[in-house]
């Protein structure tokens, strides 16, 4: 993924999801078509909003020329962006990503708006978004029903009297998107990747990692602390007394330490050997006998299956002694907690800033929350993406701009073959089986073929959580339906509007919703130059995702599969292990350094896919002389580098860069610049960059 996302890969990781596309045929245009941004301009400017102008690509006004593009590249490409874009108060940080999506909510809340009128002459997808969309914003009609709304479920919880209740329950819980203790669903057979096998994993835990249950620093205990009075707090909105709702949050505390204490770290689970555990359905029963999988997975409602990954297996065997130990009153406190904290965004205000105190204050540094009418466009497109998608496509984005993309593609395809067959540490016989894999990466571009059918969902005006427990559960139901059947590799992971893109080892493809195809990443009216450090470098980084320290393992198929030579992974190893020490040395905030392991995989693929998105401009400049003029003042070289540079201007609050630093994948703005960059003797030398200058490493990593 190239950027994290909260609640998927590209670079950074971005909060929002919202984007463009167009699947009509009509005429490309270089971002929103324009009447499209006038309309969307008009509704910011109805509700009081201010206008969101469409960010730029390769910003002169960005640049903070008085620091030494040797010594600090990040901050001389983006150091007056920096400066003149603080943190908005409803943000925990802020970049280039996060303009985009912005510049996007705006069109995405005209259609919305439109869509939420009563009117009879609706289609049945307006009808199905508009209402959603109402019914969150109708923010009166939700504080009146209070926690009324969740009173069914905590009422089968409050039911239960056995172990066999409670599998019940737990399995009744996950078919509305309440993943408690653990996770289940459908996935791609890591050795059969065309076929999907049922999948359970670790997971059931409120604190974002499994660390933040152990560490001993005072930033980790005061953590803890702050989640036992959130906790707390909920209970009494639901309408425990204080001493009953702190005794109740240390039990939840308890034995979500021991379900953190049976999980992998996050750099065990990057490994794909660590989650490759296919058994039969009697032999995980007989693994976790308290667990009743039987009885658990006959009540999910997912077809029959005889076998399933466990991932890991330990945490299972593990966790079979605490089902076992924990009486059904404490597991039920358990349930109702995560009951609670699944809904609380659409529970009534109380509920909403209690969560966001925790989870956005306390946790991200922000320092208020987004104004409703973003919160429900950003809920509209998770709940229901491709509904609101499709009339964002319609009128934006076009199959010519999808045609310009698969240009682009192919350009840096033909770039990173001819890297790998440049490459003097592998042998010729691992080359070739890369060169396979490389051929059968396959293209989405935009937006998906085949939009999905939201008609057996019921959306009804009013009812904002049974929407979104409706809209849940038909995914879930969607999802556990593929089990044992074919891989439908037509299919997206992201909505069209998200400003992101992805590889899929299992489908080995990379994804770009239309989102992301806009400036700053893609402009048609800048140069070769700029585009290719732009979306360039985000294609070669997906492309990359396929030979980094996770996606090597998997080959051309999508199968778990080791195409290599003892000699040439031994080789890879060192390389990767050259990145992941590098990366180690950042620090992302106070004394938290990066963990370059968790990062590899990002890190590996943002110094691959610079090196092929140059080597691609350097291919289409040999065909275009002119393209190799100065323009500002700058080489066509420098541009690329500009380019790049500025897609990751950015700020953050210390308590989201503490917070990603231990759990994304994906390194800051800042290293993915100036730690790629350093590692780059094209970038030195169109800078006059020398040894000894910072943005020179001494000991350059190389894997791609």
């Amino acid at each position: 993924m190239f950027w994290r996302k909260a609640l998927p890969c590209i670079v950074l990781g971005l909060a929002t999801a919202v984007a463009q596309t167009g699947a009509s045929g009509k005429k490309a245009t270089k971002g929103l078509a324009a009447p499209a941004v006038q309309k969307a301009a008009e509704t910011a400017a109805a509700s009081g909003e201010k206008v969101v102008l469409r960010p730029k690509s390769y910003d002169l006004g960005a640049m903070d020329k008085s620091v030494d593009p040797c010594e600090d590249f990040y901050q001389y490409s983006c150091g007056t962006w920096r400066k003149n874009n603080p943190i908005p108060a409803d943000q925990s940080r802020w970049g280039r990503f996060n303009e985009l999506a912005d510049y996007n909510r705006q069109f995405l809340h005209n259609i919305l708006e439109k869509a939420s009128a009563n009117d009879p002459k609706r289609t049945p997808v307006q009808q199905k978004i508009g209402d959603m969309y109402e019914s969150c914003m109708d923010e009166a009609t939700v504080n009146k029903k209070g926690s009324t709304p969740l009173k069914p479920e905590l009422d089968r919880i409050n039911a239960i009297s056995n172990k066999d209740q409670l599998v019940e329950a737990i399995a009744y819980l996950h078919s509305l998107g309440v993943p408690a203790v653990f996770g289940f669903g459908a996935t791609p057979d890591l050795h059969n990747a065309s076929m999907l096998i049922a999948n359970i994993g670790q997971g059931g835990l409120g604190l974002p990692d499994r660390d933040y249950y152990f560490e001993a620093d005072p930033k980790s205990q005061e953590t803890r602390e702050k989640y036992l009075d959130h906790m707390a707090k909920m209970f009494v909105l639901l309408g425990d007394d204080e001493a009953a709702a702190k005794k109740e949050a240390q039990v939840v505390m308890d034995i979500e330490t021991k379900l953190a204490d049976a999980a992998f770290k996050r750099v065990m689970m990057r490994d794909p050997k660590n989650r490759d555990h296919k058994m039969k359905v009697a032999e995980l029963a007989a693994l976790a006998p308290n667990f009743r999988f039987e009885r658990f997975f006959a009540a999910t409602g997912a077809p029959a299956f005889a076998e399933v990954n466990v991932v890991p297996p330990d945490f299972f065997q593990k966790v079979n002694g605490v089902v076992d130990s924990v009486s059904v009153s404490d597991w039920k406190t358990y349930l109702r907690w995560h009951t609670v904290r699944s809904a609380a965004q659409t529970l009534s205000e109380p509920f909403v800033k209690e969560n966001f105190s925790f989870y956005g204050q306390y946790l991200n540094g922000q320092k208020e929350m987004q104004p409703r009418w973003k919160r429900c466009v950003q809920a509209t497109d998770g709940l229901l993406g491709e509904a609101l998608g499709k009339p964002y496509v319609d009128e934006t984005f076009g199959a010519e701009g999808k045609q310009r993309m698969l240009k682009m593609v192919n350009a840096l395809e033909d770039a990173l073959g001819q890297d790998i067959q440049g490459l003097e540490w592998m042998t010729p016989e691992t080359k070739k089986q890369a060169e396979v894999k490389l051929k059968a990466i396959t293209n989405k571009i935009g937006y998906p073929d085949t939009w999905r059918d939201y008609s057996s969902v019921k959306i009804v005006r009013g009812d904002f959580l049974g929407n979104a427990h409706r809209a849940r559960a038909f995914e879930i139901k969607r999802n556990l339906n593929k089990i044992g059947k074919p891989l439908d590799k037509k299919e997206w992971g992201m909505t069209p509007p998200t400003v992101n893109a992805y590889y899929s080892p299992s489908n080995n493809d990379i994804n770009f919703p239309a989102g992301i195809l806009q400036p700053p990443f893609f402009d048609k009216d800048v140069d070769d130059a700029v585009n290719f450090g732009g979306i360039g470098v985000v294609i070669g980084h997906e492309l990359t995702h396929g030979f980094d320290d996770q996606g090597s393992k998997f080959d051309a198929q999508g199968n778990l599969s080791n195409w290599w030579t003892k000699a040439d992974r031994d080789e890879f190893e060192k390389r990767t292990t050259c990145v992941a020490d590098e990366y180690s040395s950042f620090v992302a905030v106070d004394d938290v350094h990066l963990n370059g392991r968790l990062t590899l995989g990002e890190n590996t693929a943002d110094n691959g896919g610079l090196r092929i998105a140059l080597a691609a401009l350097h291919n289409a400049m040999a065909k275009d002389p002119k393209a190799a003029q100065e323009k500002d003042g700058f080489t066509p070289d420098q541009r690329f580098f500009l380019g790049f540079a500025q897609v990751w201007c950015q700020n953050s609050t210390p308590e989201s860069s503490r917070l990603l630093a231990k759990t994304d994948p994906h390194s800051p703005g800042q290293y993915r610049v100036n730690g790629t960059l350093q590692n780059s003797a094209e970038f030195a030398k169109a800078f006059g960059c020398k040894a000894g200058q910072k943005m020179v490493s001494a000991n350059a990593c190389r894997v791609w």
